[in-house]
């Protein structure tokens, strides 16, 4: 509040109107205005988006009910070949992954990465996909990294045949740093009632069945860039004769896409339940899929621990359940069986370009997971 004399003084005076010097015509700025210079540049969007309009229809079936750039997508419901259909829906990130990409200046393998997580999320309660979409965000739209990163998008909801029926890009300057960007993807995917994956029919003496993973996928990156990029003052492009590539190659490895393996399983056999191995690990993912009064127990010495995740754990210095919770220690995704189905479930899945490995069982106990050293 401004002091009495001074309110006093203003009442007695002759009132006038004064413009704020930010509203005055001209004042520090010297041309108008415009959003470009404000740093989102549409026209530059709308050009690449059409550019990239090919690689979306590569993606499409014969349920796309519409073509890219409305203000939605559309997809028939329609012939979806079940008596009762339940949809089932997923959303995640590619996570601090994207800053690896941005040192290593390469950008595929992250819209792959986006569509295989979620893929997989939706494949554990049976559900194959129907159409995906994603989320681009970023201080300035560069048209090479958006290309990039759309080729991935493409090609793994082609592996997936998952539509990509549309998205949003969207320039956010003062919010993200130069160069920077987010990813983000949202899948819907349909099961028959009765085919759903619940986890409930899981017993015990059920087998774990668990596959190899291709590296950190799209979890543990703030743990992994810490240590190699600030504690160790690796750059992207470091040799690492363990790992046979650099530490970037090794940290870009893409998300293995488990989906196509894990629904023609299921067509076959009596797959009680599925886990994918992602943030939190064997010891947070494994009890998503299991009923009250099942344990899993999982022999840690059935598998032999990656080079990548030998090293994060020599160099940091990194505890084993801290390890375990943070990677999927070369465990991708697991798959629970009846006892007698495992043997055959592990050589169809071999054939479908899986590596299973024969990891523990399920027991009577705690719902959770106790890790056998």
């Amino acid at each position: 509040m401004a002091p009495r004399g001074r309110r006093e003084a203003k009442e007695d005076s002759e009132t006038k109107e004064v413009t704020p010097p930010s509203l005055r015509p001209g004042s520090g700025q010297a041309e108008p205005l415009t959003y470009a210079a404000a740093g989102v540049d549409i026209s530059t969007k709308t050009d690449l988006l059409e550019r990239l309009k090919p690689l979306f229809r590569s993606t499409f079936s014969s349920q796309v009910a519409g073509d890219v750039g409305a203000f939605g997508g559309f997809f028939s419901a329609r012939d979806l070949g079940c008596e009762d259909p339940v949809l089932v829906a997923s959303t995640d990130s590619v996570g601090t992954k994207v800053r690896v990409a941005v040192l290593a200046g390469k950008h595929k393998s992250i819209g792959w990465d986006i569509v295989a997580h979620c893929a997989n999320d939706i494949v554990c309660q049976g559900a194959r996909p129907l159409f995906f979409l994603d989320y681009f965000a970023t201080a300035k739209l560069e048209p090479r990294i958006m290309e990039e990163v759309v080729e991935g998008l493409a090609e793994c909801c082609r592996q997936a045949e998952c539509p990509l029926i549309g998205g949003e890009t969207a320039e956010l300057p003062g919010f993200y740093q130069p160069g920077d960007y987010d990813l983000v993807g949202f899948i819907v995917g349909v099961v028959d009632k009765k085919a759903r994956i619940t986890g409930e029919s899981i017993c015990p003496g059920d087998v774990l069945l668990g596959l190899a993973s291709d590296g950190l996928h799209t979890n543990g990156y703030s743990l992994a860039r810490k240590l190699f990029f600030e504690i160790q003052g690796m750059a992207v492009d470091t040799p690492v004769p363990e790992l046979d590539s650099t530490i970037g190659e090794a940290l870009l490895r893409p998300h293995r896409l488990y989906a196509p393996a894990l629904l023609q399983l299921m067509r076959e056999f009596d797959v009680r339940g599925i886990a994918h191995i992602t943030g939190g690990g064997l010891p947070d993912n494994l009890p998503r899929c299991l009923p009250e009064g099942c344990r899993a127990v999982v022999k840690r010495a059935s598998w032999s621990l990656p080079a990548v995740f030998q090293l994060i754990q020599r160099l940091g210095n990194v505890a084993d359940e801290e390890m375990f919770h943070t990677f999927n220690m070369g465990i991708g995704a697991v798959v629970i069986v009846p006892p007698e189905q495992a043997e055959d479930a592990a050589q169809r899945l071999r054939s479908l370009g899986e590596t299973p490995l024969s990891i523990g069982k399920v027991e009577t106990g705690e719902r959770g997971v106790t890790i056998l050293s």
